[in-house]
């Protein structure tokens, strides 16, 4: 099974056409939109459903076709499948089943935002989309604040303005980038401050189409890490129990994010070398 991205027209590969084209069928996101892709350039591949309202019901015929010998590729409306996209339990199963699977590299609006952000893309870290509502998105953004890398969020247009200034307060107003449509004809990136970028989609309204927001890593000593206290409490349960158990003892003590009570225990653990 191979899985490979659409993205726009001009994007893909001579690669990705002959795995199309010798494919025995193609699992599609959404038919029309693959239909039109297969026929621009005259191939005609049998299109099967596969998207997230019908996967539990198609995923063991598919599964049987793929052990018969049937070679299948997965394609995703846009992007890269499995990133932000179905695909996930079917490329999971089929491994499972010892069932060979590959990509073909495409268009990835994750990277290519990092890339055109201007942050530093040495270290950083995909958060998938953020929680739609404000509590729940302010406290998974409390989890990625201290980590020490360029963050990278998809985001509906919608909720931009909401989620730029909800990473503004809990993340600080560091430096960030709002990318959309990128690969396409109308692609735009707009840097700025997240505060900075929050008021101004405010003001402008939603823009149209895939947003992805990249946020700078903070500089400087990050706040609400636990400090001396939290140093304290894992030493001494790293004495005595595994890493992942100690980690798991302090968050609940403590009510810390567990991410974050990891982070340091790693930390911890490093310097003792």
């Amino acid at each position: 099974m191979v899985a490979t991205p659409i993205g726009n027209l001009g994007d893909i590969t001579p690669r990705a056409l002959k795995t199309l084209a010798g494919s025995d069928a193609v699992l599609c996101e959404d038919t029309r939109v693959t239909g039109k892709l297969l026929a621009r350039f005259g191939i005609a591949a049998r299109k099967i459903p596969y998207h997230d309202h019908n996967a539990e019901r198609a995923r063991p015929d598919i599964l049987r076709r793929l052990k018969a010998g049937a070679a299948l590729a997965l394609v995703s409306d846009a992007g890269t499948p499995l990133v932000s996209d179905p695909g996930y339990k079917l490329v999971r199963a089929a491994i499972a089943e010892g069932i060979s699977v590959t990509a073909i590299p495409g268009a990835s609006a994750a990277l290519n935002a990092l890339v055109l952000s201007g942050l530093p893309p040495d270290v950083f870290l995909f958060g998938g989309f953020l929680p739609a509502k404000s509590a729940a998105r302010k406290r998974a953004l409390q989890e990625w604040k201290s980590v020490r890398a360029t963050l990278l969020f998809y985001e509906t247009a919608p909720r931009l303005a909401a989620s730029l200034a909800d990473m503004a307060e809990v993340l600080g107003d560091r430096p960030a980038s709002v990318s959309r449509e990128l690969t396409k004809l109308y692609e735009e990136v707009k840097r700025g401050t997240l505060a900075g970028l929050a008021a101004f989609y405010r003001a402008a309204g939603p823009p149209r189409g895939e947003v992805v927001v990249a946020v700078g890593p903070p500089e400087g000593p990050v706040s609400d890490t636990g400090g001396p206290d939290l140093d304290r409490a894992l030493e001494t349960a790293l004495a005595g129990a595994s890493l992942r158990q100690a980690v798991a003892d302090v968050a609940a003590a403590t009510g810390l994010p567990r991410r974050l009570v990891y982070a340091r225990a790693l930390h911890l653990k490093g310097e003792r070398r």
